[in-house]
């Protein structure tokens, strides 16, 4: 595997935007609202929102969150809503669903606030935290760059993965991108990763990759659904959910690798956030809530026992 790369923030979805982009491809991501039930309908399966009502208020845990928080009633969180099964859109187009955000709306139960969430670009989210959003929650990877702006609490923890076409018939090679088309989304460690790989190609006297860069990951994973580009990168478990999703159009290539955990953004140095997150998902993963989320989007590989304030990376 060419050199060791940073994990991407960035997964990939096939969300109801592609219903429209890539309907002629026989690409879908249909999902439902409702209680926490998982259907077969036709060639895609129908998957909902995990009920998370039974979640209730901890007045202790509550009591750590500063008034800037609490003085609206509303946890408000800045998403991403592009990238199933971590975020996406719901099939009316504007509910946002997915395992983050389910935990989200458990975290806000916890507190006794309304969740709300904002559909945001991805690159916009970070630094608008403390002002726009009380949160940030979009399966970002924890990067000492980023601790510079915010603080982190872990929750979730996953490899990085290429996904090609059907029998890769680029013949794309892991080991060596050089040359091809490469889909990322714009703002990410992934995309980081990939232009410091194409300065390495060029360095090296090989043909230059075209990284093709979209402010949302859907736009990603369809170049290579349509054939626009050879590979795409993303998080393991979305790329194992985009590949069930279209319905054998997509394929992994290669193993997982370089697993980050992915954290929770909160305004750096507020402490009584970031306290109150930390013991909230903490709550929620010894009372079996988190565990139970997990399994039910099919990504408890991914579980953590610990939820840690800034923990320790590469």
């Amino acid at each position: 595997m060419q050199s060791k790369k940073l994990k991407t923030i960035a997964a990939a979805a096939l969300s109801a935007a592609m219903l429209f982009t890539a309907a002629a491809c026989g690409t879908t991501d249909e999902a439902t609202s409702g209680t926490g039930s998982e259907t077969g309908s036709g060639d895609a399966k129908t998957i909902t929102s995990y009920d998370v009502s039974s979640v209730k208020k901890d007045d202790a845990i509550a009591a750590l969150l500063p008034e800037s928080v609490t003085k609206d009633g509303k946890l408000t969180i800045g998403t991403n809503p592009s990238y199933a099964p971590a975020e996406f859109l719901d099939a009316d187009g504007k509910t946002q669903i997915g395992y983050d955000m389910d935990l989200a709306h458990a975290l806000g139960n916890v507190f006794g606030l309304k969740t709300e969430i904002v559909s945001s670009n991805f690159d916009t989210i970070i630094p608008a935290i403390g002002s726009k959003y009380d949160l940030g929650i979009a399966a970002f990877t924890i990067t000492k760059e980023r601790m510079e702006s915010v603080d982190f609490v872990s929750y979730f923890t996953s490899g990085m993965a290429y996904a090609v076409a059907k029998g890769n018939p680029n013949k794309v090679d892991p080991n060596d991108l050089c040359g091809l088309n490469v889909a990322v989304e714009t703002g990410t460690v992934e995309e980081e990763a990939i232009n410091k790989t194409a300065k390495q190609c060029k360095a090296d006297g090989k043909k230059d990759i075209t990284i093709q860069s979209s402010k949302q990951q859907t736009d990603a994973t369809t170049a290579v659904v349509t054939g626009k580009a050879d590979v795409f990168f993303a998080d393991s478990p979305v790329v194992g959910y985009a590949i069930a999703q279209t319905d054998g159009q997509l394929e992994q290539l290669g193993e997982d690798f370089d697993s980050v955990p992915n954290a929770i953004a909160i305004k750096k140095g507020d402490t009584g956030t970031t306290e109150a997150v930390q013991k909230a998902m903490q709550k929620l993963m010894d009372d079996g809530t988190y565990s139970k989320i997990l399994k039910h989007w099919g990504v408890e590989s991914g579980a953590l026992t610990k939820a840690e304030v800034n923990p320790d990376v590469e």
